[in-house]
């Protein structure tokens, strides 16, 4: 499946993995930016008692796979920024 910004409208709950597998949280919500009705980022939450969350932008995601409810991203953890 493709990353396309539609695609994050129904992403709530999927669990999402960096570059090298390693699992960076489940996804909260997607975040509205540039216009109303797509979505450009997704807020991830890290843990579940976790205050953080990471801004993941639609362009660092390689893979959205909806059976699984894995995203697989194109970017380290290290790379993607994290805000409260």
């Amino acid at each position: 499946m493709s990353a396309l910004p539609n695609d994050l409208t129904s992403t709530a709950g999927f669990v999402v993995s960096d570059v090298s597998g390693k699992v960076v949280g489940r996804v909260e919500c997607p975040m509205y930016g540039t216009t109303p009705n797509v979505p450009d980022a997704l807020a991830v939450r890290a843990g579940r008692f976790s205050r953080h969350r990471h801004l993941v932008p639609a362009d660092t995601i390689r893979e959205i796979n909806a059976p699984g409810r894995v995203i697989e991203l194109r970017v380290a953890r290290e790379a993607i920024r994290r805000f409260l």
